[in-house]
């Protein structure tokens, strides 16, 4: 898969140098030179202000308590459309413009947490962090009960993925060691 990722990113030049010919000699060099410095200009201005606006929304989501995922993937698209942007040719301007609008934006942002940045974390947390969690036990396990201080039971169910825990099943005290080593 990488293997493939590269031999696009040097392809990706190359097709823009080729397109940069025929731009050229069909409107002219001087037009051509003036179209690929102005979509760069342009398309660091957009992305400067959609960066602003990127960090703004990641005040105010971390401010409301919400974790700002969404707005951390877009901050790097903004990182991958500036780079494009840079690159002077009008096939990286495009995709840089792609990358900074905020409706494509949206499309590759959802795109990515589905084919690259779910699968990834799955694998690398066996489903932990993405919703495969199991509160106690073993996935698959045998027949797990117990019972707290409530006398409620808590059991799997038919799957053996499902457990029902009353809400004071577990009371868990810590001791302060501070006070035993005699610091207040």
């Amino acid at each position: 898969m990488w293997k493939r990722l590269l031999a696009l990113l040097l392809l990706i030049p190359l097709l823009d140098g080729l397109f940069l010919v025929f731009v050229a000699s069909q409107i002219g060099w001087q037009i051509t030179v003036v179209l690929v410095v102005l979509t760069a200009l342009l398309g660091m201005l957009l992305v400067r202000a959609e960066g602003r606006h990127t960090i703004r929304e990641i005040q105010s989501d971390l401010a409301r308590g919400n974790a700002p995922t969404n707005r951390i993937i877009d901050g790097g698209f903004l990182l991958v459309a500036g780079a494009f942007l840079l690159t002077p040719g009008l096939i990286t301007d495009t995709l840089g413009f792609l990358f900074a609008l905020p409706p494509t934006r949206a499309v590759f942002r959802t795109v990515a947490k589905k084919w690259i940045i779910t699968p990834y974390i799955d694998k690398q947390t066996g489903g932990f962090a993405t919703g495969n969690v199991y509160t106690f036990g073993f996935p698959g396990g045998g027949n797990v009960t117990g019972t707290g201080d409530s006398g409620t039971s808590s059991s799997n169910g038919s799957d053996g993925d499902t457990y029902r825990v009353d809400s004071d099943a577990y009371d868990i005290e810590f001791d302060d060691d501070s006070e035993e080593k005699g610091n207040p």
